[in-house]
């Protein structure tokens, strides 16, 4: 994302999480998606505690709020298989934490 950010972002920012998050968890996501593979890897992370996981976490709270067509979740489905084994998801976790990297 470039360093001009739309004013819905800037302004979704300020509101609901802090400036330059959107575009830190994008960063992330694009950093992911470069990896080789037809899956994402489970032992490459941005670096250690940030995986995509978590930066879909941090677009899970302002992504209803802003206007952009933002297709992260398509190609994180495309990238990461259901679960074969039911995984027992907290309630405040989302879909995403159930899917399965390569290891």
């Amino acid at each position: 994302m470039p360093r001009r950010r739309p004013k819905a972002v800037r302004r979704v920012e300020e509101e609901r999480v802090r400036p330059g998050a959107v575009a830190d968890a994008l960063v992330r996501f694009e950093w992911a998606f470069r990896q080789p593979g037809r899956h994402l890897n489970a032992s490459e992370v941005w670096q250690p505690g940030l995986e995509a996981e978590d930066a879909r976490d941090d677009l899970e709270k302002v992504v209803p709020h802003l206007p952009l067509g933002v297709r992260i979740d398509e190609e994180f489905e495309r990238r990461t298989p259901p679960n074969p084994r039911p995984v027992r998801v907290r309630a405040l976790d989302g879909w995403w934490w159930a899917r399965t990297r390569e290891r």
